[in-house]
């Protein structure tokens, strides 16, 4: 058999942006929980009928009540596909109000992995999570996925944490061994923590956040469509969502139109801290028209920016 699933993580939906004026901070929130959309999207191109969250799906261990209604109904409305969410260090087990909620209200197809227990994705596919159980465990909760499951069976860890020192807020102190995949005898490990795409080894990747946030990483946002064959083999690719510049240059711009030169700074400042353009222009060049065409200004200046690269690893 070959079993096929989208890893991504970090969505961190109901982020506060707070740096952002008052009148654009909803209309941003508001484009982020279109990420859900566009990652059903992607998994039907990719042929997969399952999403993997390797945490961080909410930004707080408090999300408002209208963040999660909205996460949960954008689910719903995708019910063709699983969506597999597992706590991480924003949205722990600590937050048990936050969990009862999810799974009182949670649609049929959300699966709530809020043990560390096998489940069973397919006939011989196993999922073997590892939720956070609070912002920092303090130890590697990955340990779980040694248990055992059947004899041939494919086996896909599920973590959040970091197996390095990040040097900036996103992460913690290295606490999962990098070899933990072969430690666990894991197929796959799908890892969230990390903002940006990371390969750790042979069969070990940080999906990195599908919504781009800033210039700290030099990948593209997306996910990564995985297949994984009986023998073990698997292959995974860069599934790239469709560009959130409309939505995300529409709230920078809530106006629609942009009056002076402190107005233009405002939103070329918001449009950078969205990761929506890549260059350096002042205010005056571009109200001058220069460079508003050119790949700087539309994304283009990432690597792996078009929505047709792959990054295949066999």
């Amino acid at each position: 058999m070959t079993y096929s699933f989208l890893h991504t993580s970090d969505l961190h939906l109901g982020r506060a942006y707070g740096g952002f004026p008052e009148e654009i901070r909803g209309r941003l929130r508001e484009a982020r929980h279109t990420v859900i959309s566009r990652l059903a999207t992607a998994a039907r191109g990719a042929g997969a009928s399952d999403v993997l969250l390797a945490g961080d799906t909410f930004d707080a261990e408090t999300p408002s009540p209208e963040t999660l209604r909205h996460a949960l109904r954008a689910m719903a409305a995708e019910g063709d596909l699983r969506w597999f969410v597992m706590p991480g260090n924003h949205d722990s087990l600590a937050a048990s109000e936050l969990w009862r909620r999810i799974l009182t209200d949670a649609p049929p197809n959300l699966v709530v992995l809020a043990d560390p227990v096998p489940f069973e994705l397919a006939s011989d596919a196993w999922l073997l999570p590892a939720p956070c159980t609070q912002r920092r465990p303090g130890r590697d909760v990955t340990e779980a996925m040694s248990t055992p499951t059947p004899e041939g069976a494919i086996r896909i860890g599920l973590g959040h944490g970091a197996i390095m020192d990040f040097s900036s807020d996103e992460g913690s102190p290295g606490i999962i061994p990098p070899d933990r995949a072969r430690l666990s005898g894991l197929d796959y490990l799908g890892l969230g923590d990390w903002h940006g795409r990371m390969q750790i080894g042979p069969a070990t990747w940080y999906s990195g956040t599908p919504e781009a946030d800033g210039f700290k990483h030099d990948t593209a946002p997306g996910a990564l469509a995985v297949q994984i064959a009986a023998n073990g083999v698997h292959r995974s690719a860069l599934a790239a969502l469709a560009p959130l510049l409309p939505a995300g240059a529409d709230a920078c711009v809530p106006s629609g139109t942009v009056s002076g030169v402190a107005d233009l700074d405002r939103a070329i400042a918001c449009l950078r801290q969205q990761g929506l353009i890549y260059g350096y222009f002042s205010a005056g060049a571009l109200a001058d028209g220069d460079g508003l065409n050119s790949p700087e200004a539309t994304g283009g200046a990432g690597p792996e920016n078009s929505a047709s690269a792959t990054s295949v690893l066999d």
